[in-house]
């Protein structure tokens, strides 16, 4: 029989774990944090603000347990380097049309396996001396029993098509190897990952569905009919492959570069709706999103009023220091 006092880790184990478990929650939250200027969808932005703050909390719970263990506070440390490989391949989701990728590795690889992770720790853990342990476990547990359920409605509103289904899947399959190969976020391996199907979402959930709702909600743009049809005609033109009908709505003074010209030939096939919209002075500043199977472009336009109507005096692509429109 167990002795009542046997542990599931050495002193000196133990607060190397909980290093390797604060380094994958701070590297995700800085991660998440990151991304949320670079993720056009409301819905998302919304939830990964949501979760750098659980994962804040999570990460400073760790820290604090490692003097208590006879470590030094605070301190973050990989499980190897194959680990900081994963978490590198993880970030480098950073493209205007990586919302999918950004969500399925964080919520369909990273934390099924960390939350996997917690719940072998919690189950093996002395309930004699153990209880500052179990006590964080219990509560990231708990927390990302939560993400896992609101990060699978948010892809459930997001894989509208077999194409995008398919790519989540494949993306996600690249990553599980990479975390694999890494043995996990403790490095010791084999891997499990907890699974979020048919969780339902409790009453105090992430709201993953008024976040759905919200982005939902802005569809309607206070924008004049005539800027409406300027905007459409321009964006049907794309989608068209029509290169030269969209160019009859740019202004006289704009030229684009030979970067854009071949982004906005791979618009061809796609939909385009508007995002995101403001006034300043006499121009409207449009975000003008082309949803394709393969990839996402989101264009910044400023539309001016001319004597032939609405045109289009600067336009680039969406990228991580372009300015977020509310």
């Amino acid at each position: 029989m167990t002795h009542p006092l046997a542990g599931f880790l050495e002193v000196d184990e133990s607060a190397r774990t909980v290093r390797h478990y604060r380094y994958a929650v701070e590297r995700m939250m800085r991660i998440l944090g990151g991304w949320i200027a670079l993720t056009p969808e409301l819905s998302v932005k919304l939830l990964l603000g949501r979760h750098v703050w659980d994962n804040a909390q999570h990460a400073d719970l760790w820290g604090k347990r490692l003097p208590e263990l006879r470590a030094a506070a605070q301190v973050s440390e990989p499980a190897n380097a194959r680990l900081v490989a994963f978490m590198d391949a993880l970030e480098a989701a950073e493209a205007p049309g990586q919302t999918i990728e950004r969500v399925v590795g964080v919520y369909r690889v990273l934390k099924p396996q960390l939350l996997a992770t917690y719940e072998a720790h919690l189950a093996g853990a002395n309930a004699v001396y153990e209880p500052p342990t179990c006590r964080i476990l219990a509560r990231c547990i708990e927390d990302e029993r939560r993400h896992l359920a609101a990060g699978e409605t948010i892809l459930r509103h997001l894989l509208r098509t077999p194409e995008l289904t398919a790519r989540a899947q494949a993306y996600e399959a690249r990553l599980w190897a990479l975390l694999e190969a890494a043995g996990g976020v403790t490095g010791v391996g084999p891997l499990a990952r907890a699974s979020a199907a048919g969780a339902a979402e409790a009453p105090l959930s992430d709201d993953a569905r008024e976040f759905i709702r919200l982005e939902q909600s802005t569809g309607a743009w206070p924008i004049a009919a005539d800027l409406i049809a300027a905007l459409d005609g321009f964006g049907a033109a794309l989608v068209a492959g029509d290169l030269e009908a969209a160019r009859g709505w740019l202004d006289a003074s704009l030229v684009p570069g030979p970067d854009l010209e071949g982004r906005l030939r791979s618009a061809r096939g796609g939909r385009h709706r508007v995002v995101a919209f403001a006034r300043v002075g006499a121009q409207r500043l449009v975000k003008l999103r082309i949803d394709r199977d393969a990839m996402d472009l989101t264009l910044l336009l400023r539309c001016v009023p001319t004597e032939a109507g609405w045109r289009i005096a600067a336009l680039e692509p969406v990228t991580a220091s372009a300015a977020q429109l509310a």
